[in-house]
């Protein structure tokens, strides 16, 4: 079995594995568009009959589908009953929905429950508000940390030093790009005990984050997204004071340790 370098804990990867974990990455990142063989190969540096090979393996057991030409590839659906296996086995995610209920049912807005992954905030639970729809926050969908309230929230929790250097990705026009720029939002993040998104991820879309801090440093987040056009400071107030009572009614229900895995 050939293997390379690279894994933590002085464990050298397995090349096989890596490039089966880029390819399924690859295809669930480009969304609902199909790729081509070559497209894969190209992309992943491999030679055509091995990404065949790789594809035909994963069509065989279903993690990968193809058309009926044999020529597109996709995400299967393999993928996502794993994806729904570890929403369902994380107690994190089933401590933190019936809140979700709750704000949205007091607020009538659109919440969320989202983890930090890297650079980026996984969208983990969402209640969607029925005035309005937004696809980017569908469960499974990932964001920068840097342009959202979630993951504002989150980077607020860990030193400045640990910040990329910029420029970062511009979703809308108010993205902030600028590590200095970033940074000072953050120490306001510090101070206010909350992140405040306007308009930097979505047009139009307002969000105010809140670390859930049962980790230290915190992984976790909640957030509450409304329209700009419906957001007068007294319903700016009043999710901000919701938003917090339920953070707080979540550390508190949150278990210690105890004999739960510490996952990294």
């Amino acid at each position: 079995m050939s293997e390379t370098g690279g894994a933590a804990g002085g464990v050298r990867e397995v090349k096989s594995a890596a490039r089966t974990v880029e390819l399924l990455e690859l295809l669930a990142a480009r969304g609902g568009r199909p790729a081509r063989l070559q497209e894969l190969a190209d992309a992943l540096g491999a030679p055509r009959s091995s990404m065949y090979a790789l594809l035909q393996t994963l069509v065989s057991r279903r993690w990968v589908r193809t058309d009926v030409t044999g020529s597109l590839y996709g995400i299967g659906i393999h993928a996502l009953l794993t994806g729904t296996g570890y929403l369902d086995s994380d107690p994190r995610v089933g401590l933190v929905r019936p809140y979700l209920d709750e704000a949205s049912e007091a607020l009538g807005e659109t919440i969320h429950l989202g983890r930090l992954d890297g650079r980026d905030v996984a969208y983990l639970a969402t209640r969607e508000s029925h005035e309005y729809l937004r696809t980017i926050s569908r469960v499974g969908r990932r964001l920068p940390a840097h342009a959202g309230a979630l993951g504002k929230a989150l980077l607020a929790e860990r030193a400045d030093a640990d910040l990329p250097d910029g420029p970062y990705e511009a979703l809308t026009a108010h993205t902030r790009t600028d590590r200095d720029a970033l940074a000072a939002d953050l120490a306001r993040v510090r101070e206010r005990g909350y992140s405040v998104d306007r308009e930097e991820s979505v047009p139009g879309i307002a969000g105010f984050g809140f670390a859930l801090r049962y980790d230290t440093p915190a992984l976790d987040a909640i957030s509450c997204s409304v329209p700009v056009a419906r957001l007068t400071p007294a319903h700016e107030e009043r999710i901000v004071t919701v938003m917090r009572g339920i953070r707080a009614g979540i550390e508190a229900a949150a278990p210690g340790a105890g004999g739960a895995p510490h996952w990294r």
